[in-house]
């Protein structure tokens, strides 16, 4: 069953750094077998007081791969970018 990684990142720190992981990210993601679904562009908030920045969505094959990957060396190698220069939330969520 398909696990999604859902995140709202909102830049609060050097956009250099930040650029540097996202030149990065994306073949650690593939290296797991993660495709992006979206990964930016302006939300429309329906509900609530939600003031979502970049939101992304990955898809992996299952939730342990999700995992694996969050876990990976490759990953947690430019994750301090990431986590230096953002306001980061990150979840995983089973698919159906």
């Amino acid at each position: 069953m398909s696990a999604y990684v859902i995140a709202d990142v909102q830049l609060t720190g050097d956009a250099e750094e930040f650029a540097e992981y996202r030149s990065k990210v994306g073949a650690t993601l593939k290296a797991y077998g993660g495709r992006y679904l979206t990964g930016g562009g302006e939300a429309e908030i329906l509900e609530g007081a939600w003031e979502p920045g970049r939101i992304v969505v990955v898809e992996f094959p299952d939730m342990a791969t999700a995992r694996a990957w969050n876990d990976s060396a490759e990953y947690q190698a430019i994750a301090p970018l990431r986590i230096r220069n953002t306001d980061s939330k990150l979840l995983i969520v089973p698919g159906r």
